[in-house]
């Protein structure tokens, strides 16, 4: 089969989504319990990375980026997430505070989509998290000048040894181009797989101090 062949079958790659349905009698009041729920079930059913989520930043051009980033924390204020301060989100969010989120539990046939703003945390709240990370992670973020172009990775693993060296002992300083953003919520989808592509699709919507909850067509 030539490569021409072989891109052919895209096309016709699909399968059923069969995992089961998402009615409205499933649905809380607000977001965050079912998205604690769904979460909880891709942590028990063993998926890979189920913090991971794909957030989407704009540039001051109108240019959409994407990346991968691990959630690590949530409550009713927002979602959390850490960065080096200097990174391309990180200027994007200085400029435009708008901000996509989405978790692809494609082995659930689930997807979550978040939009929102998002808000640096404060100094106490990065320091916290920082000092609970392991050690090696912690020089880890003292060594990369994020998204700045290198000429080898050999630079990234002596400057990781030099480090290491330094701070070998007593506690690592938290480096003050580190920090971390909290999401506010002002929407967010619940998506379930359904056969025939006949999805499951919910849209909370913030109202006030409520929320507004519509189905969507798939």
């Amino acid at each position: 089969m030539s490569d021409n062949d072989s891109l052919q079958q895209i096309a016709h790659l699909r399968r059923e989504y069969t995992k089961g349905g998402l009615r409205r009698t499933d649905l809380t009041e607000q977001p965050l319990p079912l998205f604690e729920r769904w979460l909880a079930q891709a942590c028990d059913a063993k998926l890979a990375d189920p913090t991971a989520m794909v957030v989407a930043t704009v540039d001051e051009n109108g240019q959409p980026y994407q990346r991968i980033v691990l959630l690590k924390h949530f409550d009713e204020r927002g979602l959390v997430f850490y960065t080096n301060l200097g990174s391309r989100k990180a200027h994007h969010l200085e400029t435009n505070p708008r901000i996509s989120l989405h978790f692809p539990w494609h082995m659930l046939d689930r997807q979550v989509m978040v939009q929102g703003t998002a808000e640096r945390l404060s100094t106490i709240e990065v320091l916290k998290y920082f000092h609970s990370r392991p050690r090696d992670s912690q020089i880890g973020a003292w060594v990369s000048k994020q998204s700045s172009r290198i000429s080898a990775r050999g630079i990234l693993e002596s400057k990781f040894l030099e480090l290491k060296q330094k701070f070998q002992q007593g506690e690592i300083p938290l480096p003050s181009f580190w920090g971390g953003y909290r999401v506010t919520i002002d929407q967010m989808e619940f998506w379930q797989g359904g056969e025939h592509r006949l999805h499951d699709r919910f849209l909370y919507q913030r109202d006030g101090s409520a929320w507004k909850i519509d189905r969507l067509a798939p």
